[in-house]
This record gives C-alpha cells, structure tokens and sequence, in this order.
C-alpha cells in the first residue's frame, strides 16, 4: 500500500484522470473530494462491497449454465410452420 501524508486542500492523483482532495480533517475523520471522468466508478468500500457481491450472485454458477444446457438439449423441437 502507498501511503500518503497530505494536508488539506491538498491532492493525489490516481493516473491522468483521478483527484483525491482533502477537504476537512476532523477528530472522527477526513472528508475528501474525489474527481473521476464519468465511467470511472467511485464509491466508499462498503457500497462497493455490496455492488460486488450481488453481482457475484446475479451470475448463474457454470453448474446451472449446465444444467440449462441439458434442458434445452432435451425440450421438443419446434417445427417451423406447426406453432
């Protein structure tokens, strides 16, 4: 981990197109401004956390791709011109 010492109103860059401002130290915490072009993604870990995870269950296991495989393998076949 690269670790920084920054003051307020000072910044990082994150490649060409990433600030990270200090905006406020405070006893509970640091507020810091973020700029990022607009496809880039920029959340707090937690939310990240989250968007991750339910993305890793949105995809269906290599098992049920199988399994959806086999059934379709199985299913009549239509026949053009008698649906």
């Amino acid at each position: 981990m690269l670790v920084f010492t920054r003051k307020r109103n000072e910044t990082i860059m994150i490649g060409d197109g990433v600030e990270v401002r200090v905006l406020r130290i405070g006893r509970e915490g640091v507020r810091l401004g973020v700029s990022a072009p607009p496809d880039v993604p920029v959340h707090r870990r937690e939310i990240y956390d989250q968007i991750r995870d339910e993305n890793r269950r949105a995809v269906p296991s290599a098992d049920a791709a199988a399994q959806l495989a086999e059934r379709l393998r199985r299913a009549p076949m239509a026949v053009k011109g008698t649906e």
